[in-house]
């Protein structure tokens, strides 16, 4: 099968032929139709992500979508020709999505919502399964919260603004002015976090008492702001992106939590997969209910010009999330 390989960091992927994989006890042979990159993609090509434990020769790409090809022993619930999504590899030394075919564990999958084509439920996986197991899992989100999702306009941002929503809670994003518009499509109040304090929108928008959940999808000194705007006693922050070294004072003096979010851990250990399969289920339901629409940059894609895809990525100007398309 053809397949791009990282060969060296810092270098373009190369259009290689490797052996076609095999599903062993547990997995099902996927066939690609497509691919949704992400940030993550173009750092690890970079070098820049040690975290993902990625070590060349290695086929990238963390988020698929395609066509169930062939089942190992064991699994239940899946069948050739079903149409599967999931986060499945590209780190820790799983093969990775930016190939024709795929071996991956059943517990990661789940039924491409009917709602929506290939292309588009391959960018929800790792935006969505992050929004979710910070909400969801770690705050618990419910009706009648107030949630301020910091980096509402970007991929995991705007999955959690519309989780949040359709959780019952109402919900406010930090953006820039070009990307409010962005935002507030989705049902979110606007925040310019460039010309207002944190102290002036959480006394206009909480009466100064803060946000019930605040998720951190940016890390560094916006990080730091979600300590300052978590609501007194029973605040609750969440980060996707909670590296570096921070005081946490300002989230003590309110009484608040603090949770981190490590959206990859089920794919380096090996341990906890099957989750990731049921949030995608929930996702999958949230989708065809109408509540959560994937935004795809309308560009095409495929693995001949998946430098391309990359670049785009790595430039931050994409309308929505890339993806290239495999196969059919």
């Amino acid at each position: 099968m053809r397949a791009a390989v990282l060969e060296e960091f810092g270098k373009p992927l190369a259009l290689r032929e490797v052996d076609r994989p095999v599903p062993t006890a547990g997995q099902v042979l996927v066939r690609v139709v497509a691919s949704g990159l992400n940030p993550l993609d173009v750092k690890i090509q970079a070098g820049q992500a040690a975290h993902a434990r990625v070590e060349p020769p290695a086929v990238l790409g963390l988020d698929v979508a395609g066509v169930v090809e062939a089942v190992g022993s064991g699994v239940e619930g899946f069948a050739p020709g079903d149409e599967v999504f999931g986060l499945v590899g590209g780190v820790g030394g799983r093969q990775g999505t930016l190939a024709e075919h795929l071996a991956v564990d059943a517990g990661l999958l789940a039924r491409v919502p009917s709602r929506v084509d290939l292309r588009q439920a391959a960018v929800l996986p790792l935006i969505t399964i992050t929004a979710w197991e910070g909400l969801v899992d770690r705050a618990r989100v419910r009706a009648g919260q107030k949630v301020l999702v910091h980096g509402g306009a970007g991929g995991v941002g705007q999955a959690a603004i519309q989780i949040a929503r359709a959780h019952g809670a109402r919900v406010y994003a930090t953006a820039s002015p070009l990307r409010a518009g962005v935002v507030e499509a989705l049902g979110a109040t606007h925040i310019d976090p460039r010309s207002t304090t944190v102290e002036e929108y959480v006394a206009e928008h909480t009466g100064g008492e803060g946000f019930d959940i605040v998720y951190d999808t940016a890390g560094g000194a916006v990080l730091d702001a979600s300590f300052q705007a978590a609501r007194v006693y029973t605040g609750h922050v969440v980060s996707s992106l909670g590296w570096g070294t921070h005081s946490i004072a300002p989230l003590s003096f309110r009484g608040a939590t603090y949770s981190g979010v490590f959206t990859l851990l089920p794919l380096l250990t090996g341990r906890g997969g099957e989750h990731h399969g049921e949030i995608l289920g929930e996702v999958a339901r949230l989708v065809d209910a109408g509540d959560l629409t994937p935004r795809v940059d309308p560009r095409w894609f495929s693995l001949d010009t998946v430098a391309d895809a990359l670049r785009l990525v790595g430039e931050g100007t994409a309308d929505g999330k890339v993806v290239v398309d495999v196969g059919r």
